[in-house]
């Protein structure tokens, strides 16, 4: 029986914007496992109301359900072990969690400024209010104002990503010669520029945009259908 992902869908079902889900996605297709996807929206809560969360992504695997992408990653490690392994030890897995709380904070943060209107746009009409009200009440501003599509946003964003670029110097991944859930982790941010907005984040000349086009290709091309 394959595994159940329940993937948020803005007002085309075609429009798969969320970068938590994209780790999901691209950890599932890690590990070679089939799954069968869900679609629901930021008010849709019935479909994930038995995993106890209000967000996506969420996995059911059998009569085992897990939420948050983390999770489910090392949910995925320890559950299929003879699968290409997504964190590893111990170590690596409290050194993915760094990046994730680096890049939730710092790129997803930054980013977010530049194409949030974008996201907004893109949504169901019954999203919208909900997305509204939830943002502006955690920014403490309306989203128009929270929005900063300039250029130095851009050189923020840039300067953030800096680590980045020295890793990418040097190998392929973020994770070695092989892709792993530090990429995904990553990857997921520019899977919701790429899905949510038609803005270009990186300039044309930047060394990251090598990596990226390397991991669309990833898994017969899973992001580069999207």
């Amino acid at each position: 029986m394959p595994i159940t992902l329940y993937d948020l869908a803005g007002s085309d079902d075609s429009s798969r914007f969320s970068p938590y889900c994209w780790r999901t996605k691209l950890s599932l297709a890690h590990k070679g496992l089939e799954a069968q996807t869900k679609l629901v929206r930021f008010t849709q809560k019935e479909p994930i109301a038995h995993s106890g969360s209000p967000t996506v992504p969420v996995i059911d695997d059998g009569d085992t359900t897990v939420c948050d992408s983390f999770n489910i990653a090392v949910y995925l490690d320890q559950t299929y072990p003879d699968a290409p392994p997504l964190l590893g030890s111990e170590i690596a897995i409290g050194q993915a969690k760094f990046i994730e709380t680096w890049t939730n904070t710092q790129v997803m943060g930054t980013l977010f400024r530049i194409i949030i209107m974008d996201v907004f746009n893109g949504l169901d009409d019954a999203d919208k209010a909900y997305f509204r009200e939830t943002r502006e009440k955690r920014f403490g501003m309306t989203l128009e104002q929270f929005e900063k599509d300039d250029d130095e946003q851009r050189a923020a964003l840039a300067t953030i990503l800096t680590p980045v670029r020295m890793m990418l110097a040097t190998q392929p991944f973020l994770s070695g010669d092989k892709p792993a859930y530090a990429d995904y982790i990553l990857m997921g941010c520019f899977m919701l520029a790429r899905c949510g907005s038609d803005k270009n984040i990186l300039a044309d000349d930047d060394p990251i945009l090598a990596w990226v086009e390397r991991m669309l290709d990833l898994y017969d091309g899973l992001c580069r259908k999207a």
